[in-house]
């Protein structure tokens, strides 16, 4: 027998949580929530730091392959998403970051109303709940608990000592007005714990008795009635359900795979969809295409100071054992901490009027080995720099009408002149970074990328070696164009019934990492969807 909901929700990451969250909150509304991954009950999870050790568990992770370019050394590299309650937010490094005003204004200016700063910072502060307090710009008593980095230490202070040193102010917030600076990051942490979009949506949530939650379900394909999208077909513990949407479905499945059940759907490129004997519902040309990614440069340095300056010593051997014992006793040391304690937004570009990339560092140091990430036995740090809002255009299609089959990731990293410009200004940069008196009285030895001497080096190593931020954007983009994918409200132009919210409707790349900006959009297309009820009516 079919089951029938008022909303379907496929996706239950950052933005499909929040969003389940919002809707549910109105009890005559049915709504189901799909996840693909399993329920969030790893022990891994809860702890900050234990996102290294689920990133190799293809239970709670998606694992795709991209395809091997010039951008990436001409090899396939591998990114990484989450894939259980709370998707992304429940496996990564935790790292809060809202974005440049000017980002959200942009998104105005593109003829997109609604999305500018004005209202999108209302909605952060619904958001937050900032242990610094509510200054006008943060916010408190939200259901997402922040903090900033606990434990300040000598390498900390001596990185933000060099970039005072090279006149980047000092920020006690680097989520105010003004990004530009350097200082300690915000973290989703409360008392030791990770606060996933799961634990702080959904879970309170879950206890409604109008909100379903399918987990180990993964959606195949989009089901249409006179181009109205009315059902979504699931395959769970083998069999294949057919399940009903009264209202609405809301695609939340990620910038990789939102594109790929559209295309799966029959909504993307014709001829592309016609080739793989997909029938086409509506011609949508944009759906995979328009993907930006941050590309970036690690710095890995040999310190000139105890190792207990370092925290590479307490993350292996029989101190890691004390950590972890110090860690179930107290919730408190190094693995109760985000992923990156100090960060730096910064004009790598002469051209610049506002930061063009950003930093993240922590006091580890590691070297990636055939068996994976291999922590340093001497103290170190690392430090990794990207282009904040790149101009490079990659793709996401499918390759087969096989809804198991991953799809083709092509990031096109630095086929943009901008995007070349910025990477190098950041080299340069950080070269300056390390030679100030602050930053020279700690370090020993730089280990990578070491002295490149002309433009070609530098660009050479970012697509070699370069990192790779997983905060891919824009594959099923708004715009205010007939062929763009979707219109300001996120609703599916060419179809009725059917939205997309999750980083893939991002036009362009909020200059950051994208978990809160995905927070505070969920809960505005929240807003959206439910202003916009009304009799259901046949057709588009």
């Amino acid at each position: 027998m079919q089951q029938t909901f008022d909303f379907v929700i496929v996706g239950a990451g950052s933005a499909g949580a929040v969003l389940a969250s919002k809707l549910s909150e109105n009890p005559q509304y049915r709504v189901l929530l799909i996840e693909a991954g399993p329920v969030d009950n790893n022990a891994l999870i809860d702890i900050p730091r234990g996102f290294g050790k689920l990133h190799s568990d293809p239970r709670f992770m998606w694992s795709y392959q991209t395809e091997a370019e010039d951008g990436t050394g001409g090899r396939a590299e591998t990114w990484l998403r989450g894939k259980t309650l709370g998707g992304s937010s429940a496996v990564n490094g935790m790292v809060y970051v809202r974005g440049q005003p000017e980002d959200y204004d942009a998104l105005d200016a593109m003829g997109l109303p609604g999305w500018n700063w004005a209202t999108m910072s209302s909605y952060f502060r619904r958001l937050e709940n900032h242990s610094l307090g509510d200054d006008g710009v943060r916010g408190v008593g939200g259901p997402l608990a922040l903090r900033p980095h606990p434990a300040p230490g000598p390498v900390h202070e001596a990185l933000i000592g060099a970039c005072t040193e090279i006149g980047l102010p000092r920020l006690d917030d680097m989520n105010g007005t003004r990004q530009e600076g350097v200082g300690y990051f915000s973290h989703n942490i409360h008392s030791g714990r990770r606060v996933s979009a799961s634990r702080a949506f959904l879970r309170p949530a879950m206890q409604r008795p109008n909100l379903k939650v399918m987990t180990d379900t993964l959606v195949e394909k989009v089901l249409f009635e006179e181009r109205r999208a009315v059902a979504v077909r699931c395959r769970r513990n083998g069999a294949v359900e057919t399940i009903c949407a009264a209202r609405e479905i809301v695609l939340c499945a990620g910038a990789l795979e939102s594109p790929k059940l559209l295309q799966l759907s029959g909504i993307g490129p014709a001829a592309h969809l016609r080739d793989l004997g997909i029938e086409v519902i509506h011609d949508s040309p944009h759906v995979g295409g328009n993907m930006r990614e941050h590309r970036g440069i690690m710095f890995r340095q040999r310190l000139a100071l105890p190792q207990t300056a370092s925290q590479n010593c307490q993350l292996q051997g029989m101190r890691l054992a004390a950590t972890s014992l110090r860690y179930l006793l107290t919730r408190s040391g190094v693995l109760s901490w985000g992923s990156h304690e100090v960060g730096a937004f910064f004009r790598a570009t002469e051209q610049a009027t506002r930061p063009d990339a950003e930093f993240l560092m922590s006091p580890f140091s590691y070297q990636i080995t055939e068996k994976g990430a291999a922590i340093d036995t001497f103290p170190g740090l690392h430090l990794m720099s990207y282009v904040l809002r790149p101009e490079s255009r990659g793709s996401v299609m499918i390759g087969s009408a096989d809804p198991t089959a991953a799809p083709l990731v092509r990031p096109a990293f630095l086929t943009d002149a901008y995007d070349c410009r910025v990477a190098i200004g950041i080299y340069h940069v950080m070269r300056k970074l390390f030679d100030q008196p602050a930053l020279r009285a700690i370090v020993a030895e730089e280990l990578a990328p070491g002295p490149l001497h002309s433009d070609e080096e530098i660009l050479d190593v970012f697509r070699r070696n370069g990192v790779t931020g997983y905060h891919a954007v824009g594959t099923c983009a708004m715009g205010a164009n007939a062929d763009a994918v979707l219109d300001e409200r996120l609703r599916v132009r060419g179809v009725g019934g059917l939205r997309v919210m999750d980083c893939s409707a991002m036009p362009l790349m909020i200059a950051g990492n994208t978990n809160a900006p995905m927070m505070a959009m969920g809960w505005r297309a929240a807003d959206l969807i439910l202003e916009d009820q009304h009799p259901i009516a046949k057709g588009v």
